[in-house]
């Protein structure tokens, strides 16, 4: 594959500034060009509420952080990544969906074809492919490999059929990446594919789920003998459970990163200021607490995205990233909802402020100890691969 640039970046290389030079960059940014009716959102927001954003991100050159800059994106180094994260995060900006900027891409970028990286790289970079994952089943969710869902080759085609679940915003997705079993008589692990399928393929059908929330972010998909054209599979036949696992890495990066953690705790700040608690010393007390377990496991982000940056492996310790970050996220937010007292059991925002939504964001949390992998997942994983205790 060539050297020179294939997608010009759009950005300048913001790497020589110093980091405080950047956060004001990032700050100006945001306070100019952020929709203000998105600040806060109050849950997962749908496409056709923050595409808006989207693009903005887009024409900006600003959508994809971690891409290499000769693939369009800003090449940021692993110390400025986190900082955007801090400052989005700060300023109440919206997740957007994220699943081809932090999952697609990087995959693409190292297992893909030229062929593939062309055509679907500048196309999640302009957000004309939105993506959704298509991982979980409903017997295979944190025993990934049982997955059932089956690709058959038939002529010039592979046909799909199966069923996925749990599978975010899919609704609002135009392409799905997936894994499929195509070898039945191979070890669990060792038929398995990968691939790239258009959502608005025949034979796919969309059944969204409403959560505590009353929101609709997961779905049911239903694949009822799909058929998508032989390029479509990533890598080597049989071979997709080695990309699934680096992109579980790519995840655990993504789901390890401060931003959930970072957020509920500027939103437990801004409650606790609402409710006249700030300087009350047992809340003082817990609160540095919180601040100093993010410092901690935002130091331990840094060296995992440096290495990643460096084109290293991600081994086994990624998954204290996730653990570590999900339980924090949770304690924050258990304890916002103890201090909300009677606010706690709305499912609306305190007087309508965005920012103080204690009810919602304890809701949001509980379920990220369990997607991606569940915690106790992970801790097996770290027993196993790095301390190295026996099963």
């Amino acid at each position: 594959m060539s050297d020179a640039p294939v997608i010009p970046p759009r950005a300048p290389d913001y790497n020589p500034l110093d980091d405080e030079a950047f956060r004001e960059v990032v700050r100006e940014f945001l306070a100019e060009n952020y929709p203000p009716h998105l600040r806060f959102p109050p849950h997962r927001l749908h496409w056709a509420e923050c595409k808006e954003w989207y693009f903005i991100l887009a024409e900006k050159g600003w959508i994809a952080p971690g891409w290499p800059r000769q693939w369009g994106g800003m090449g940021l180094s692993p110390a400025k990544q986190i900082i955007l994260i801090e400052e989005f995060e700060r300023f109440g900006a919206a997740r957007l969906p994220d699943h081809g900027i932090v999952m697609v891409g990087p995959l693409l970028l190292r297992y893909g074809t030229d062929a593939q990286r062309r055509f679907f790289l500048p196309r999640i970079l302009s957000g004309e492919h939105i993506w959704c994952q298509g991982y979980s089943e409903p017997n295979a969710g944190s025993d990934l490999a049982a997955l059932r869902t089956e690709a058959v080759r038939e002529g010039e085609a592979w046909v799909i059929t199966g069923q996925k679940i749990w599978t975010t915003l899919a609704q609002d997705a135009n392409w799905m990446f997936l894994l499929a079993r195509t070898d039945k008589t191979a070890k669990k692990q060792e038929g398995i594919s990968f691939f790239l399928v258009p959502m608005t393929s025949p034979g796919i059908r969309v059944r969204p789920i409403v959560n505590l929330e009353l929101h609709d972010e997961f779905c049911e998909v239903f694949l009822d003998q799909v058929r998508v054209p032989l390029d479509h599979l990533v890598g080597e036949i049989n071979q997709g459970w080695s990309m699934a696992k680096a992109l579980l890495g790519f995840e655990r990066i993504f789901l390890g990163s401060p931003r959930q953690a970072a957020n509920a705790l500027a939103r437990l700040k801004a409650l606790a200021d609402h409710l006249g608690l700030a300087d009350d010393p047992h809340f003082q007390r817990r609160y540095t607490e919180f601040r100093l377990d993010l410092a901690d496991h935002r130091a331990l982000y840094a060296v995992h995205v440096a290495r990643l940056r460096e084109g290293e492996a991600l081994g086994a310790e990624v998954s204290m990233l996730k653990v570590h970050q999900s339980e924090l996220f949770q304690r924050i937010t258990a304890y916002m909802l103890e201090i909300a007292a009677e606010y706690g059991g709305l499912l609306e925002p305190i007087g309508g402020n965005r920012a103080l939504h204690p009810g919602g964001l304890f809701i949001q949390s509980r379920p990220v100890s369990i997607y991606g992998g569940t915690n106790e997942i992970q801790r097996n994983i770290i027993a196993k691969n790095v301390l190295d205790l026996p099963g």
